[in-house]
């Protein structure tokens, strides 16, 4: 496992989780903090397996992604809001990153 995913988890992860807060302090929403927090879980879940060198920590972080991206990527492309379009950006690097590093095991 390339050094430095695991970062890249942790980062991405703290993104999505300050992002549903945020999301909750401006507007009350209940599903952005909810939505927020459990992909930035499953981001900081897969990063730690990944530093520790337990198995599927690449794809928990891919998982993550995927969530990501399935949630944020329709509302983009209707809406072409700012908060969707750089969620989904944010999916996009995730499932290259991850998706590069999960083809490489295979």
């Amino acid at each position: 496992m390339a050094k430095g995913l695991e970062t890249i988890a942790y980062v991405l992860g703290a993104l999505t989780a300050g992002g549903g807060t945020m999301g909750f302090v401006k507007t009350g929403s209940l599903p952005s903090v909810a939505a927020g927090w459990t992909v930035g879980l499953l981001y900081g879940l897969g990063g730690y397996r990944m530093q520790s060198g337990e198995a599927y920590g690449t794809e928990l972080a891919l998982l993550a992604s995927l969530v990501l991206g399935g949630s944020s990527i329709p509302r983009a492309i209707r809406g072409g809001k700012p908060v969707p379009t750089v969620l989904s950006l944010v999916s996009l690097f995730g499932l290259v990153v991850f998706g590069n590093a999960w083809r490489k095991t295979q």
